[in-house]
Parts: C-alpha cells; sequence; structure tokens
C-alpha cells in the first residue's frame, strides 16, 4: 500500500459523484454523473424519483473510477457515503422499495383529519407550538402516504432515508447514521435517538417505532462491502463503509468550520448557513439543531430552500445567448454571467431579490419576488440581484443564530457549486463584512466523510488533527468596508421589509 486512500461517495440532487480522497485532502480522481432527470412531479409541488436511480448511478461512476484510479484502487481502506437529507424510502419485509422515492423538495401535504392527543395540543397551545407542529404534521411524508396511500403503508415493514436504503445495499445492514437523520421523522435531534413514545413531539409522525431502522455514531462500521455489491461497485468484498453524516453537515467539517466563531456557508441547490456547536440550540423556534458528524456536536442552521438552483433556473430560462458564448470559449454559462456582472454596480439599480422560491417551515407561504425593475434593468441585473438576496437572506440568518445562541460569527467558510466564482465569493464578503475563506477543493462533503473515516481508521487520532492534515485554506476574500456599508443600507432599509411587505399578498396565493 503506497498510502491508504478513502472511496467517499458523494449523492446529491442532481448528480452522483465519487472520488478517491487521501490523507492530505488530495482528492485523487473524480467521476461524477448527472441523472437524467432529479426529480420528477406527477403533480406540482410534488418531487419523486426511482428508487434504484442513486445505486445505479452509484454503480456506474465506481466503475469508472476503478477503471481510471489503475494502481491507487488497492489502497482503498474504507468506504463512505453521504446524501442528500430528508428523502424517504417505503421498504417492504425484504427490503425492497414499494414505492418511488420522496425527494425533500416535495411540498406535498397531509390533510391530517386525525387530531393530536388533546393533553398535546393542549400543551402545544401553552407553547405556542400549535401553527407550527401542524404544519410539521401535513408536511410529513409518512402521514400523506399513510393517507393517500393505505395499501403501501400497510406493507411498509421499514420507513428509512436514502442514506439507510444505499448503506443497505452495500453492506446488507439496514443502519443509519445519527447525522444523516435529518427530515420529517420522529428524531429526537437534541438526544440523538429515535423519539420515545411519550416525547410531546412523537404524535406528530405516524411512523411506528419498529418501522425505524437500527442507528449508530458516526465513525463506527455501519458493515462492510457484500459479496454482490463488490460485484456491482468494483470495490474489494469486505472493506468497511464507514457512518458519518448528511452532505451539509459534511461539508460543515470539511471546511473545518468546528468552532462557534466560524460559519459554513453552502452555496448548492439549497443554500445554508451552519455552524457547530457543543450546546443544542434552536436555529429558530421549534427548528431544531441536527446531530453534527463531530460526535456530541450540532448543527444550527437557517436554510434557503431554493438557494443556488436559482441560478440554474435564471440561466435555462434566459441565458441561451451566454450558454453558447461559453461553449465557444470552452467555459460555462456562469463564467460569462460573473464577467458581466462586474458590470452592475451594487444594489443592481434598486433591483431587490425576494428568493423564497419554495415555502419552508419559517415561511409557509412565501414566495419569490424581483422588486425594482425599471427600462434599465438588464439579465444582468436580475443575475446578480438573485446572489445579493441569498446573501441578504443568509445574512438574516446568521444574525438571528448570532442572537439566539449568544455567539459571534468572525469568519466564513464557502462550499457548494457557487464557492468557484471569486466574484460571488466578494459580493458574500462584502454583505457579511467578513473575510470569505474557501479551501482546495469544492468538494467539501466528500472531505468532511473522509476527515471522519480517516480518524475512524486511526490514521489520525483526532478530527481536528485529521482537519490540520487535510482542509487547506486556498483563498481569503477580505470585506470592501465601502461596499459592505451600502450593503448594509440596503439590507436594513429595504430588504428586510420586504416579506413582511408581501405577506397578505402570499397569504391570498398570488
Amino acid at each position: 500500500m503506497k498510502r491508504p486512500l478513502v472511496l467517499a461517495f458523494d449523492i446529491g440532487t442532481q448528480s452522483t459523484r465519487v472520488m478517491l480522497i487521501d490523507q492530505f485532502g488530495n482528492i485523487l480522481n473524480k467521476i461524477q454523473k448527472q441523472y437524467e432527470q432529479p426529480y420528477y412531479s406527477q403533480h406540482p409541488g410534488w418531487a419523486e424519483q426511482k428508487p434504484y436511480v442513486y445505486w445505479e448511478t452509484m454503480k456506474q461512476t465506481c466503475q469508472e473510477l476503478a477503471k481510471t484510479s489503475k494502481d491507487d484502487w488497492k489502497d482503498i481502506i474504507c468506504v463512505t457515503c453521504t446524501t442528500i437529507r430528508d428523502t424517504c424510502v417505503c421498504l417492504d419485509e425484504f427490503y425492497m422499495p414499494l414505492r418511488d422515492v420522496i425527494v425533500w423538495l416535495d411540498k406535498r401535504k397531509a390533510s391530517c383529519c386525525k387530531d393530536i392527543p388533546l393533553i398535546n395540543r393542549i400543551l402545544f397551545k401553552l407553547v405556542g407550538m400549535q401553527e407550527a407542529v401542524q404544519l410539521q404534521k401535513e408536511v410529513s411524508y409518512c402521514n400523506w402516504i399513510e393517507e393517500n396511500q393505505k395499501d403501501i403503508w400497510k406493507k411498509t415493514h421499514k420507513f428509512v432515508l436514502l442514506s439507510a436504503f444505499l448503506n443497505y445495499l452495500m453492506t446488507g445492514n439496514l443502519k443509519d447514521s445519527k447525522a444523516s437523520s435529518i427530515g420529517h421523522i420522529p428524531f429526537d435531534n437534541k438526544r440523538g435517538d429515535w423519539m420515545k413514545k411519550n416525547d410531546l413531539t412523537r404524535c406528530i409522525f405516524n411512523v411506528r417505532d419498529e418501522q425505524m431502522c437500527e442507528l449508530t455514531d458516526p465513525g463506527d462500521i455501519i458493515g462492510y462491502i457484500t459479496k454482490e455489491a463488490s460485484q456491482c461497485l468494483c470495490v474489494p468484498e469486505n472493506t468497511p463503509l464507514i457512518a458519518t453524516g448528511s452532505d451539509k453537515g459534511c461539508e460543515t467539517l470539511g471546511l473545518s468550520v468546528v468552532s462557534e466563531d466560524k460559519a459554513a456557508l453552502s452555496f448548492g441547490t439549497t443554500a445554508t448557513i451552519q455552524f457547530m456547536t457543543r450546546k443544542y440550540m434552536e436555529p429558530l423556534p421549534f427548528l431544531p439543531a441536527y446531530s453534527a458528524v463531530l460526535k456530541g456536536f450540532y448543527n444550527p442552521e437557517i436554510q434557503i430552500y431554493r438557494g443556488f438552483w436559482l441560478i440554474s433556473w435564471f440561466k435555462d430560462q434566459f441565458c441561451e445567448k451566454e450558454k453558447n458564448e461559453a461553449m465557444c470559449k470552452s467555459l460555462i454559462a456562469e463564467d460569462v454571467l460573473n464577467e458581466k456582472m462586474k458590470d452592475v454596480p451594487i444594489g443592481c439599480d434598486g433591483l431587490l431579490c425576494n428568493p423564497y422560491f419554495t415555502a419552508g417551515v419559517s415561511m409557509p407561504v412565501a414566495k419569490g419576488a424581483f422588486i425594482g425593475l425599471s427600462d434599465m434593468t438588464t439579465k444582468y441585473h436580475i443575475y446578480r440581484s438573485i446572489i445579493e438576496g441569498i446573501n441578504f437572506a443568509l445574512y438574516e440568518g446568521k444574525l438571528v443564530m448570532e442572537k439566539r445562541g449568544r455567539k459571534k460569527i468572525n469568519s466564513l467558510y464557502l462550499a457548494g457549486g457557487g464557492s468557484k466564482s471569486p466574484e460571488i465569493c466578494q459580493i458574500t464578503a462584502d454583505i457579511f463584512g467578513l473575510p470569505v475563506h474557501t479551501i482546495q477543493t469544492n468538494e467539501a462533503g466528500a472531505l468532511g466523510s473522509a476527515i471522519v473515516a480517516f480518524t475512524s481508521q486511526k490514521v489520525f487520532n483526532s478530527i481536528q488533527e485529521a482537519i490540520d492534515a487535510m482542509v487547506h485554506v486556498k483563498h481569503v476574500y477580505m470585506p470592501d468596508a465601502s461596499n459592505h456599508k451600502k450593503y448594509m443600507k440596503i439590507y436594513h432599509t429595504q430588504f428586510i421589509k420586504i416579506f413582511s411587505k408581501l405577506l397578505p399578498l402570499y397569504r391570498k396565493n398570488l
């Protein structure tokens, strides 16, 4: 063995990536494959996917990686798999899917005709949780399936997240990491285990205790690659699969955000701001902090559901010219847009983007909006306003979490597609008024899972030792004080007032 390597899968909304990572944080080889479609919608607001799409893509990417990795392949010491969150699978008694996967973007709602027990209703009302609980009950996929697909629910032996299903396909063990257990499931984030029958919010989820899978701590061995999985993935049989965590949680660790003065910004399909804390704190009332990949810690998070998906949406709808120009120059369309964006001033000549294109728990009736369009507005104004709008929303989340946690964030670390752009990184630094760090790779999620794996396999003595060896700051974008002042004027006098002003219209479903 020349050097130990981790084989890391990162299962995203739009693609699967698999890579080989060494103990210095180098990605030696990587294969990425897009799904034919990230999801399909039988009805407006629905998002489903064929359950084996993820597995088939894992097989294809891993086989190709094996062919192109030559001698490195024999140095694999373990496998990790980080996935998207809140993506649910119904399994029968033989652990075969009973229906297509419901993807986290799905916005269907159950009618929830069954009343919550009276004592719970009284307690929820006393603490002001009644509305939040009702919404959580309506948007929980398990409740919708029980109401609308009764035969399937009766046959559902296990109701699991995508991460557990893929773990089973690789090892034959239906287990999941506590740090992957994020979604509309009866998981107690503070305790790091399934809810007990007498827990106050257990009544929200119509999942029976026996329908839930076994949980394990990050760093534990979930199981070993089976003979069948070995043939599918070209990975040696009996290679250990190490429990890590969700995509966002692994990104936070992979960015080295393990102290309370740092925050991780993820500029992916969903845009998030997240940090790590030893003390449990809810980022918003009744919104849990998630179990971190670092055992004993939590990840408070605020998210913009349609984060940098908005860039993809904008590009597909309005930027055919830029796509063609990029193709001729062997670039991507975002490179062309970022160059054009430089000519647009801060504040986009009065154009503001309200980036809540998909409603969330804290904003259940929100919609997106562009405000301040004029005869001088160009597509590049709109593009920049999207980037500024997402950052304003995340900045607001930072302020809320700092206040609730009585903490002060002093530096930012970026991951996701948006972090590849120096222009976007500089806008982020200027809006937040904080240094923005990018690291040596855009694959922070896979890197974070590899950090856990190497530590688990005793290549490092601690997570911090692994971080020191594997995470390397590539660039620091310092904020421009003058630009920050301009942005703060826009934020305080305009941006934070948009939602409340538009809320009456949103409630009328306009």
